[in-house]
């Protein structure tokens, strides 16, 4: 990449920066990683949950964004209450910026009704910010655009949330970012974080003598200045405790997506497409990998674990 498109990209990393202040990254199979956007949901369904994702973000372009996240929760029975756990560790790279955070998450639940569950969930990390020196050559390295220095900052970050869940429909509402946090990098350049509010919710139809169900979800974030809202529905078919699914989802302004996946041995694999539908265009879109496992964890049924069940919803 030559020195204008250098220049011209990391001008590009600076706006999605800016953006991801406001906006946390956007992963398209939301619905396998609840725990990302909601603390509450951490042990809520009784089993030990292991997600990963890897998504790329304009893909095409040289250093386009980057972003890994890995989320394990599980359930902790202690006194007469039931309580969740769980651990995060997230890294997002765009060109010369680079942030990493690694929380834990707590959540309290109670039995509501029959089969449903509701908790309250808190999260707390530490989120570490970069900009690294010559990463990338630039025309006038005196530009005071750029940091003339590798810079790097750190900050507690905490959130919270409400969850419930049911086997048949889950809903939830939680924020991120609650105490605002501000970075410094250096005594120039501050990233501001701005507090970011999630509603999501979904429910899974079963078709009466039919092998095949329909999952629809929808997701809202805001941070009550910009909204950006998702729909999607996955269609799934199950025999023999095999199963595949296809998807798709929208959300207005921005984009449509693709989803494809299925489950073997008891590891759901999935592959996603987002699809710009305005700004770098259809062809530059977003390339998301989701590897995920479940397994029964219930410390009162000894010897009665088992390894094959995957969350889906």
């Amino acid at each position: 990449m030559n020195r204008r498109f250098q220049v011209l990209f990391v001008l590009l990393s600076a706006c999605v920066l800016t953006l991801r202040a406001q906006w946390d990254v956007q992963f398209t199979d939301f619905t396998t990683l609840r725990s990302y956007y909601n603390p509450a949901v951490s042990g809520t369904d009784g089993k030990l949950n292991v997600a990963a994702t890897y998504s790329v973000q304009m893909g095409g372009y040289d250093d386009a964004p980057q972003s890994l996240f890995v989320g394990v929760d599980l359930p902790a029975w202690f006194l007469s209450a039931r309580h969740g756990v769980g651990v995060s560790f997230f890294t997002d790279n765009a060109a010369i910026f680079s942030s990493t955070k690694i929380g834990l998450q707590y959540a309290y639940n109670l039995k509501l009704g029959k089969k449903g569950r509701l908790a309250i969930g808190v999260a707390g990390g530490m989120l570490s910010a970069k900009a690294e020196k010559n990463k990338m050559e630039l025309e006038d390295n005196s530009d005071p655009a750029f940091p003339s220095a590798s810079q790097k900052g750190n900050k507690i970050d905490l959130g919270g949330g409400l969850y419930y869940y049911h086997p048949k429909m889950w809903f939830g509402v939680s924020g991120q970012h609650l105490l605002a946090p501000t970075i410094h990098l250096g005594q120039t350049n501050d990233l501001e974080l701005k507090r970011v509010f999630y509603l999501m919710g979904g429910c899974n139809i079963k078709f009466k003598n039919s092998l095949i169900s329909l999952q629809p979800a929808f997701l809202v974030q805001s941070d009550f200045a910009a909204w950006r809202e998702d729909v999607q529905c996955k269609v799934m078919y199950e025999k023999n405790e095999k199963k595949f699914y296809g998807g798709v989802g929208y959300s207005p302004n921005t984009s449509a997506t693709l989803l494809l996946g299925g489950v073997f041995h008891g590891i759901k694999l999935g592959y996603s497409y987002q699809l710009y539908t305005g700004g770098v265009g259809a062809v530059n879109g977003s390339h998301e990998a989701v590897l995920s496992y479940q397994t029964d964890l219930d410390m009162f049924k000894k010897g009665r674990n088992k390894h094959q069940s995957v969350r889906w919803l």
